[in-house]
């Protein structure tokens, strides 16, 4: 006997959200379901592609359904009625702001490996290399070809092994190795042609790499992205931590959500006898952030763009790959945890109000 809807329905609102304590159904991330022709289509509240709990979720889903002798269909999607109604950016999912509160932490570093690890799990990708006077991330994510022009006058970023790409470079004369002479106003009129004017496509995740500190750029690009959440790299020093703290402050101001912390620099690889050396000490500072430590990750000769043609995430050799992984998939699935519940809040504002 074929299952109802209602009955599939109970059955599949027992699966538990892993990262969010509670179960599917009580967070309201079921759409719909219908069941015709021995087929089940069911529309998920999920907005966090090849994140490993959403994907384990549907797994689970999946295995509810076949064990009632039925066909699969799932979609993941949220949109207005969940109150992620985007009219910037409209065809990309989520935003991810890379932020520090100074230069010379690793930023780059962090988005470049982020957006490639990303992409490496199947998600479509864009970067945009939004630190306007240090644009370094065609560095690490080299393209072949230059930006395109679309019949509308928009510009189409070049893409490098799935991740479409976007800096300032491409724009700088002699390759980017000029300075960036840009009073307030410009760089506000160049941050608002990449938001405005570039075609992304659909996109699962945008990385954004910003500009460092708190000021009118990122301040511009904070009030004008839909950012999905952010992340702060800092260095173990007290005053990068010092700074990263009034960056995290910034997001916090604006309502963005914060995914959490990178250290960088956390201790120095030696080549020579493999060990590592705290060289500023374990920094007690980052725990006292209001926010996860996402990774940490160790001054090593491996981050030297020089060495590498990819980012470090993909140097199968690199004793660093498997933990630039696992910061990859924890950021996916804080990011995911954060989208559920936001989808809960707004589901259970929409059953109080009248």
């Amino acid at each position: 006997m074929t299952l109802t809807e209602a009955e599939l329905r109970d059955r599949l609102a027992a699966i538990e959200d892993p990262l969010n304590d509670d179960d599917i159904g009580s967070l309201g991330l079921i759409d719909e379901i219908r069941v015709h022709n021995g087929t089940a289509s069911i529309s998920l509240a999920f907005n966090t592609p090849y994140a490993p709990a959403e994907t384990e979720m549907g797994t689970a889903i999946r295995d509810v359904v076949e064990e009632a002798g039925l066909e699969p269909d799932l979609t993941a999607n949220v949109g207005d009625r969940h109150g992620f109604n985007q009219d910037v950016l409209p065809g990309v999912k989520n935003v991810i702001a890379v932020a520090s509160g100074k230069g010379g932490v690793g930023k780059t570093t962090v988005a470049c490996n982020l957006a490639a690890g990303l992409a490496d799990l199947g998600a479509r990708v864009g970067l945009l290399d939004a630190d306007v006077h240090g644009p370094n991330a065609p560095k690490l994510i080299p393209t072949a070809d230059e930006p395109g022009m679309a019949p509308n006058g928009d510009i189409l970023p070049p893409e490098s092994d799935g991740i479409r790409v976007m800096s300032t470079e491409y724009l700088m004369p002699d390759e980017g190795h000029e300075p960036a002479v840009l009073r307030g106003p410009m760089v506000n009129n160049v941050m608002m042609k990449f938001i405005n004017e570039v075609q992304w496509g659909y996109r699962d995740y945008l990385v954004v790499d910003l500009p460092p500190g708190t000021g009118d750029a990122s301040l511009n690009l904070l009030q004008t992205l839909p950012i999905a959440g952010a992340i702060i790299v800092t260095t173990p020093q007290e005053m990068a931590i010092d700074d990263a703290r009034k960056s995290l402050r910034l997001f916090e101001q604006h309502d963005a959500p914060v995914l959490g912390i990178v250290e960088n620099m956390a201790a120095f690889h030696c080549p020579g006898c493999g060990d590592e050396h705290r060289v500023f000490g374990r920094s007690e500072a980052v725990e006292a952030f209001d926010a996860r430590v996402l990774a940490r990750l160790p001054a090593h000769p491996d981050f030297d763009s020089e060495r590498n043609d990819d980012p470090v995430v993909r140097n199968g050799d690199s004793p660093l790959r498997d933990d630039l992984v696992e910061f990859v998939e924890t950021v996916a699935d804080t990011l995911g945890e954060v989208n559920r519940r936001q989808v809960a809040e707004h589901v259970e504002a929409s059953a109080a109000s009248p």
